[in-house]
């Protein structure tokens, strides 16, 4: 008999990362991950201004340009580009 989950080099599925439904969630929880991706990419001292890219980042999201991953491993979320 064989153990699938006890088979080396097979992921736990409920380990990875995936894309988040935006519509699940609250608008300051969005515009919060639109900050945090403004300062992560633009850096606070490269930057004079990082969170002035805020409407744009927003309009991605909206596009679906950029999604919410959640990472139930570390347990956080960020945006990205979708896979």
């Amino acid at each position: 008999m064989t153990d699938d989950i006890s088979q080396p080099g097979q992921a736990d599925p409920r380990e990875e990362k995936f894309v988040v439904d935006t519509a699940l969630l609250a608008e300051d929880q969005i515009e919060g991950l639109v900050d945090e991706y403004c300062t992560r990419y633009h850096g606070l001292n490269d930057t004079e201004n990082p969170l002035a890219e805020r409407a744009r980042v927003r309009a991605a999201v909206t596009r679906g340009e950029l999604v919410v991953w959640f990472d139930p491993v570390e347990n956080t979320a960020g945006l990205g580009h979708p896979a």
